[in-house]
Formats: C-alpha cells, sequence, structure tokens
C-alpha cells in the first residue's frame, strides 16, 4: 500500500493536502505514485453527498459554500470545498483567494478547503478535480462541493461528476435568458436565487418566477426531478436551511429510484474515456516526431499558408495515428 493511503484514510489532513499534490503534478514517475494511491482507497470512495455549484464571477458562490458549510459541521458532517480558480491564459497563474473568501469554514476542523487553477480545463474544473474527490472521500468528508470557476461554458462537465448540480443566479441580471441561451437550465436541478436581500428581495421574487416560467419550457433532465427554484440570501442565511432541504430530498429521490447509483456508474464510465483520450493526447504530443513537425506547421497555420485541417493531418501521419 501506498505510504500515504493509511495516514489519508485515517483522516489526516496534512496527507489528503500531500495526496492532491500528488495527483494534480504532471511529473510522470508522480502521476504512476497517484495511479497505486488511488487504487489503495477506492473502497473507501463513493460514500460522499457530491455537489456542484456554479454561477457568474460575483454572485456569491464563496459565501453560499460557507453559510451552507458552517452549518452542516452542527449535524455531524465533514465537508471538503473543491475550489476552483480560472487560470490567466497569458501568465497560466491563478489566485487561488478562497481559502480568504471562507474565512469561518477555512479554521472549522471539521471543514477542507482546497484552491486549485483550471489551468485552461474547459467546464469550470482541473483535470484531477475527479481524483481529488475521491482521495476527500477517501479522508472521511462525506460531502464534497465543487465550487466552479462558473465560466458559463462546458458546464457538463461538472454535472457529470457530481450527484446534484446547483446554479446560483443573480436577481434582475438578465440570468434568466442567460441561463436558457447556455443550456444551464437543462443541467441544474436546483436553482438558487442569491443577494435576495434589501432592495433585491423584490427582483429575486420576480427573478425566480421567471425562472420557473422557462422551465416549464424543458424537459427536466430526469422524470423523477423537477428543477427547484430558490431564493434566498447568503449573506444573512436567509434560504440556507431551505436549500440544504430541497438537496437532501434531491438525494432521497435519486436513491429510491435507484438513479443515483445509475448515474454514477455512467459517470464512472464517461471518465474512463475522458481519462484514454486525455493520455492519449498528452502521449501525441510528446512524440519526438510530432514535437519536431508541430513548430513549422503551427507557423504555417498561423501564417495563412497552410489550412488546419491540412496541418492536422501530417500532425497525425507524423504520430502514427493514421497513414
Amino acid at each position: 500500500m501506498d505510504a500515504l493511503a493509511k495516514p489519508l484514510i485515517s483522516g489526516n489532513r496534512t496527507a489528503l493536502a500531500q495526496a492532491i499534490t500528488l495527483v494534480e503534478s504532471t511529473r510522470s514517475d508522480h502521476q504512476a505514485r497517484a495511479r497505486s494511491l488511488l487504487s489503495d482507497i477506492m473502497a473507501h470512495t463513493g460514500n460522499a453527498w457530491r455537489i456542484g455549484l456554479t454561477g457568474v464571477p460575483g454572485v456569491g458562490k464563496s459565501t453560499l459554500i460557507e453559510a451552507l458549510g458552517t452549518r452542516l459541521p452542527a449535524n455531524g458532517r465533514k465537508v471538503a470545498v473543491l475550489a476552483v480558480d480560472p487560470a490567466s491564459s497569458r501568465t497560466g497563474g491563478s489566485i487561488l483567494g478562497d481559502k480568504t473568501r471562507m474565512g469561518a469554514l477555512a479554521v472549522d476542523p471539521a471543514a477542507f478547503i482546497r484552491p486549485s487553477p483550471s489551468a485552461g480545463t474547459l467546464g469550470g474544473v482541473t483535470r484531477k478535480t475527479r481524483e481529488t474527490m475521491l482521495l476527500c472521500e477517501a479522508a472521511g468528508y462525506d460531502v464534497v462541493i465543487i465550487e466552479t470557476v462558473g465560466v458559463g461554458q462546458s458546464e457538463t462537465v461538472v454535472a457529470d461528476m457530481v450527484d446534484v448540480f446547483i446554479a446560483l443566479m443573480l436577481p434582475g441580471a438578465g440570468d434568466e435568458l442567460q441561463g436558457i441561451k447556455k443550456g444551464l437550465l437543462e443541467l441544474a436541478e436546483i436553482l438558487f436565487v442569491n443577494k435576495a436581500d434589501g432592495d433585491n428581495a423584490t427582483r429575486a421574487r420576480r427573478a425566480a418566477r421567471d425562472l420557473e416560467a422557462a422551465l416549464h419550457l424543458l424537459a427536466p433532465a430526469s422524470p423523477h426531478w423537477n428543477p427547484a427554484v430558490l431564493t434566498g440570501s447568503a449573506q444573512t442565511g436567509d434560504g440556507i436551511t431551505g436549500l440544504w432541504d430541497v438537496i437532501t430530498t434531491h438525494r432521497d429521490i435519486m436513491e429510491r429510484a435507484g438513479v443515483l447509483a445509475e448515474r454514477r456508474s455512467a459517470q464512472q464510465v464517461r471518465w474512463l474515456w475522458s481519462m484514454v483520450e486525455s493520455r492519449v493526447l498528452d502521449a501525441f504530443k510528446a512524440d519526438p516526431s510530432v514535437k519536431s513537425a508541430a513548430g513549422e506547421l503551427e507557423r504555417a497555420v498561423a501564417s495563412g499558408r497552410l489550412p488546419a485541417s491540412e496541418a492536422a493531418e501530417r500532425l497525425l501521419k507524423a504520430g502514427g495515428i493514421i497513414r
């Protein structure tokens, strides 16, 4: 058994942090050890509530997570928050400031917050979010919340790794129509109109009615669940208990219908092929023949001397993918 496995399974926070760093590493030797570690801890995974949370920047995702997360330890639960920050397209860096936005939750011994850069990955997650989620489950965290960057694109990636997908909306900001355009309403199982306090309360109720009307135009993602629309304020705490009650109801319904187990099984299979695609692409790019030809072909495409389709054909031939 990997040396990290036993302390990780016993709930050692340092071991969990080290294990996440290991799986996020791009070094080949670290990746080999990470695969071994994940194999060792698989029997201890799968018992957590997996919750995905998305929304545009400024909607209050971190505030809501703290409001919800600080209530759960009182009920005997351990909460892990995987916060994904957007990485700069120019420098590749991320601020990773989520712990400062969740001050009370960050110091709770029953909570664990891990910010990670998206590193250009679509869907508002990282390439290793799924593995990190398994590590948190093995360490005994029974609620895992994935906070996405809220990019508004490829949200199916997030929805395809959680049990329930929550979208936060702003009152009176046109999110109802944006949600339809982005397909977000087709994915979200709970919509929470945040910042429904003070002068925003009336706008929030109006936004909720508009969202409910919009949902009637769409077929629900599951025949067992009609998306719920809630209002509340993460800042004041209003509606947070109701949100958790709806999350609990959703899980109970899905478990009784046998849908939750089927959903996770299908997610695992899709994850398998996603990993295969990722590894094949990495191996292809690392091929010496591909690396040798790539520079000139990229310059030819950039200058307009060669169409991208022809350049791709030549690269695939150089890598032995096609003849």
